[in-house]
Order: structure tokens, then C-alpha cells, then sequence
């Protein structure tokens, strides 16, 4: 009966935690033999039919075997071997001609491979890179038989510690032989030319002159000679290159290739660059403490995981945001959008088998998984729209369903209270002084609120009065009417006899500007001369300050000061519009004479 019961329990713990959960699970395969990372996963629509499926970039076990995989529900549906271990796998619309089938890249090595309805379409190369003269010139010697291996081994090595152009494969696989190889191996290469060829790093999509979800997408390829390039969709031809002080490993692009778009890079110096249009350097640098593994753009923050256990939200001019830790090494991340909610948020996958939701600090929810997590997509796959697929370190696939009826809520992902709420806190033991405090308020509080109440009476009529006596004396720089809206703001120079008196006016509307004003000045001619009493102001353009330069000379030689008052009127019109007092110094020079 006991036995009974306790199963009974655990049954029903289960039921209820799935019930809870807003995950439905939907496949696991500890064993379907997938090795491969995030950037490899792709979900789209081959076939144009509505029916989406999974494309992996395989490495294979051990990274020895890699091949092409397309996957229609749990079941593979085709398999193809890669010439090199893919990089990267992305899908994108070529033209706008029906029937608009999206075609389905992968970087592999130094290529792209394109594919159209799961049959290679096209092959794009990289450019080869210009040789390394000096090592071109010692395989010449060999090729001519006046070196021998040995000696061409030595000058390669030399070369290749010093010399800023990097070897070639050849030469590379040539440093790597044993002494009894080495023979065999330059009588075999010596006649071909030396080729260098960098390999893809990265590579993501930007859509080149519309941003609805079936537009024309351009290929961003990010190399190992630390290079950018943009891809034309049709020709296949470099449409912008970009340089980057280190070799990029994560890509984030946002806008539109003819338009306006920015371009933000992961290097492996630990720093992030940000590249807009039109420059060939980064604008934006990120410095990073850690080095990063993986780069995600949630609206218009990017988020960053670094191998410090640690997520980062950024904005594009490099101003961190916020800083969440992690209890466990990040190995992956990907996005999560949901676009009936409009919900955009950043999945973490850890090594102690989570997948863990954020949006911005908040954690949304945790997705436990029975190994540690090596890759994550989220979208439509079949006819499910939202849709997580997860792959583990085994080699294992797990397919989950987002129910329809999950609403996100932050902090959702922590049942129950946060630990620190269990936490003791280590509180001061009570002083004599503190219980006199406390009864002294107790008793007389009555007291202590009405002295408050009436400094603060005391200090609001303070304030009002010497706003009444600004507006009296016309100190306030701002027109009080309505009319013009002008601003006014006078700057005094010198230590005299001569005293440099500098207006600036500004015409504070937004898209109107004024004409026909006029700037007098009010003194006392026994005290002071000026070079003109009144003059035309020009034309004022909305929002910019217009300096208006004028001098004053004391006439007084015991340092006597006055006010100078300065009128802004309208031609034809008495009243003015703007007037403020100006409080002249004494002269200094005058004094001392």
C-alpha cells in the first residue's frame, strides 16, 4: 500500500508539473547522432509547400564525417557529405519571381554552397589572397632542386614567426611532416603554384532594399583574413567589403543593404564592432572582459554571452545596459521571437543541461534538458509555429512545442520565493540612543510634523517670491508671450573701462521663422556710451543662437555700476516682446587709476 501511494504521488507530481509547464514535448532521441552548433540549425520552408523543415550542418562524430542533413519532423529526410566542416547555414530569397522558394546556403570552408530545392544551384569561392613573395620564391628553389627540405623547412619557419603575410596550406602542411616525409612531399608540390585561401568564419543574411519578411536577401560573409563581405543575391558578386582588426565569429545585421543598415561583429579579440553603411572600419568598438560565445539582437539591444558565465545587453554605441549571471558556462544562444505576442527574448544554452529565457534582466522561463545543451532554433517547423529545437552534447534532439496558451511572465522561470529571502540578516543590536530617539518621536510627534509643515511653507513662499521678483525685473530669459517665441541670454567680458556686451538670441519655435525685430538698450548716459542704442536683429532661423556683439564704455572713474536694460521689439510696435536687465561690473581699470 505504501509503495502504492508513493507512485501514486510521483504521478501525480509529474502530471502537474507538465501540466504547468509551457512546453508540450514533443520528440526525444538520445541517439539521433547530431553534432552541430546554432549558426548550422535552420528552419525553412524548402519546397514552397508550407510544410518547414530542418536543415543541420553536421560535423559528424569526432568532427571527421560532415554532411548535410534536412529533417522533416523527427525522421531525416535527406543527408548529403560536405567537402569541409560547415561553418555556417542560413536561408534567403534570391529573386522575386514566383513561385518564391528560398534557397538554402552553407558556408563550408572557403565556400558557399547553394542549394534550390535541396539540389545544388550555385558555388561561390572566396577570392584567393596575393602569396607571401618570400615563400613563393623558396618553393621556386625547390621546384629547381637548389634547396633541400631541411633548409626549406628552416626558411618557412623563419618566415612564418616574422613575416605579416601568412603562409599558405601548403607550406603549413609542409612544417607539420616528419623529416622522412618531407621528400616525397616537395617532390610532389614543388611544380603547383602557391595558392592562399582563407576560409569562412561566420555568415548571416541582410535584406538589400525592402524589410517585409519575403524580401531579397543579400549573404554576409565573415573570413579568417578578417574581412567582411556582402554578397549579391543574383550575380553573386562582392557588393561591399569591410576590414576588422581580428577575424569575426558572431554577426547580428539589422536594416537594409541599399537603405541604411548596421552591422555588429564578435571578434575573437574579445571586442565587438559595430559597421554601418558606407564605412570600411568599425564606428563602434565593444570591450569585452571575457571572450564572447554568442551574439543575439533582441529589438535594438545586443545581447552577449561571455565565457565568464555571464550575459550582457549593449546598445550599438557600446553603452552596457544591464548583467546577468548564470549558473552555469553558456554554451550556445539564439532568439526567441514570438510574433503573435510580440515578444522578443534571448535563449542561453547551458552546460548543466538548461535553456534558459531572458528578456533584457528577466528570466522568463527554464527548459531543463537531460545533457548539456550544444545548439538551439526556435520557429515554425511542420505547421507549428512556435517551435524549439534543442540538440545536446550526446548527440541527442529534442523537439518542443511552445503551447498555445503560454503567456511569458518575468520572473516565471524561479518557483518560488528567491533565495535571499531565506537569508538571515545580521541586524545591530539596539542602542541606548536609538530607544530615546524613538520615544522622544512617539511622543512628540505632533510637534516635529508641524515644524516640517511650516518650513515647508516657509521655503514654497521663498520660492514664489523670487519668481515674482525674476518676472518684475525681467530677468527670466524666455519671451512671455505667446507670439514670439524667442530666448535671450546676455554674456558681460572685459574688466573695463571697455566692456564687451554679448547678446544671444535664439527663435525657439520649430519651424517658423521671425523677421523685422529690433534690439534698443536703456542706460544712463552719464554712466555709460555705447556705439549704437538700437539695431536690426537678421533673420532668425528656428532653433539656432545668434551672438550679438556690442561694447560699453564706462565713463565714471570711481568704479560706479548701473543696470543696462535690453528690449527686443517688433518693427512698427512699442511694446516688446522680450526684455531682460543686464547688471554691468565695475571697472576695474578705473578704480585702480
Amino acid at each position: 500500500m505504501a509503495a502504492a501511494s508513493s507512485s501514486d504521488s510521483d504521478s501525480g507530481r509529474a502530471e502537474s508539473s507538465e501540466a504547468s509547464s509551457k512546453w508540450l514535448d514533443a520528440h526525444y532521441d538520445p541517439m539521433a547522432n547530431i553534432h552541430t552548433f546554432s549558426a548550422c540549425l535552420e528552419l525553412a520552408d524548402l519546397h514552397g509547400d508550407g510544410e518547414y523543415k530542418l536543415v543541420v550542418g553536421d560535423l559528424g562524430p569526432g568532427g571527421q564525417q560532415p554532411r548535410l542533413k534536412v529533417l522533416k519532423g523527427p525522421t531525416v529526410l535527406s543527408e548529403s557529405p560536405l567537402p569541409a566542416l560547415p561553418a555556417a547555414a542560413a536561408t534567403f530569397l534570391m529573386e522575386q519571381h514566383e513561385p518564391r522558394t528560398p534557397a538554402l546556403a552553407l558556408a563550408s570552408g572557403p565556400c558557399v554552397y547553394v542549394y534550390k530545392n535541396l539540389r545544388p544551384y550555385f558555388k561561390f569561392s572566396l577570392p584567393q589572397l596575393p602569396p607571401n613573395p618570400l615563400e613563393q620564391d623558396l618553393w621556386h628553389q625547390a621546384k629547381e632542386d637548389r634547396i633541400d627540405p631541411l633548409t626549406l623547412k628552416e626558411m618557412l619557419e623563419g618566415i612564418r614567426e616574422k613575416a605579416e603575410v601568412p603562409l599558405s596550406a601548403q607550406s603549413l602542411r609542409f612544417l607539420q611532416l616528419e623529416p622522412s616525409e618531407m621528400e616525397a612531399f616537395v617532390n610532389q608540390h614543388k611544380s603547383k603554384s602557391i595558392r592562399r585561401q582563407t576560409v569562412i568564419t561566420t555568415m548571416t543574411t541582410l535584406k538589400k532594399n525592402l524589410a517585409d519578411e519575403d524580401a531579397v536577401s543579400c549573404l554576409v560573409l565573415g573570413t579568417e583574413n578578417k574581412e567582411l563581405l556582402v554578397l549579391d543575391p543574383e550575380a553573386f558578386t562582392v557588393l561591399a567589403k569591410m576590414s576588422l582588426p581580428s577575424v569575426p565569429v558572431f554577426l547580428e545585421v539589422s536594416g537594409q543593404f541599399d537603405v541604411e543598415f548596421r552591422l555588429a561583429a564578435a571578434c575573437r579579440n574579445g571586442n565587438i564592432y559595430i559597421l554601418r553603411r558606407d564605412s570600411k572600419r568599425p564606428r563602434y568598438c565593444i570591450e569585452l572582459s571575457a571572450q564572447p560565445v554568442g551574439l543575439v539582437r533582441v529589438h535594438k539591444v545586443l545581447v552577449v554571452g561571455s565565457n565568464r558565465d555571464s550575459l550582457h545587453g549593449f546598445t550599438h554605441k557600446g553603452k552596457r545596459l544591464w548583467t546577468v549571471q548564470m549558473p552555469a558556462a553558456i554554451l550556445t544562444m539564439n532568439l526567441l521571437e514570438q510574433r503573435s505576442r510580440g515578444l522578443q527574448a534571448v535563449m542561453a544554452g547551458l552546460a548543466n543541461g538548461e535553456v534558459r529565457i531572458h528578456r533584457d534582466k528577466a528570466l522568463l522561463s527554464v527548459v531543463r534538458t537531460p545533457d548539456a545543451v550544444t545548439s538551439l532554433c526556435f520557429g515554425r517547423y511542420g505547421r507549428e509555429d512556435h517551435t524549439l529545437i534543442v540538440t545536446t552534447r550526446g548527440g541527442g534532439l529534442i523537439i518542443k512545442i511552445l503551447k498555445r496558451t503560454a503567456v511569458f511572465v518575468e520572473g516565471g522561470g524561479e518557483a518560488g520565493p528567491p533565495p535571499a529571502q531565506a537569508m538571515k540578516l545580521n541586524m545591530p543590536r539596539k542602542t541606548r540612543l536609538y530607544v530615546d530617539q524613538t520615544l522622544r518621536e512617539r511622543e512628540a510627534g505632533t510637534a516635529m510634523h508641524r515644524a516640517f509643515q511650516a518650513d515647508l511653507y516657509l521655503l514654497r513662499l521663498r520660492a514664489a517670491r523670487a519668481y515674482a521678483q525674476a518676472l518684475e525685473s525681467s530677468l527670466s530669459p524666455v519671451s512671455a508671450t505667446a507670439r514670439e517665441p524667442l530666448k535671450l541670454h546676455a554674456v558681460v567680458q572685459g574688466l573695463g573701462p571697455t566692456f564687451k556686451l554679448t547678446l544671444h538670441l535664439q527663435n525657439t519655435s520649430t519651424a517658423r521663422p521671425i523677421l523685422g525685430l529690433l534690439v534698443c538698450f536703456l542706460y544712463n548716459e552719464g554712466l555709460y556710451a555705447l556705439p549704437r542704442a538700437f539695431f536690426k536683429v537678421p533673420l532668425l532661423v528656428p532653433g539656432l543662437s545668434y551672438p550679438l556683439e556690442t561694447f560699453v564704455e564706462s565713463l565714471r572713474d570711481k568704479g560706479v555700476s548701473d543696470i543696462i536694460k535690453v528690449l527686443v521689439l517688433r518693427e512698427g510696435q512699442s511694446a516688446p516682446l522680450l526684455s531682460a536687465h543686464i547688471n554691468m561690473p565695475a571697472s576695474e581699470g578705473l578704480a585702480a587709476a
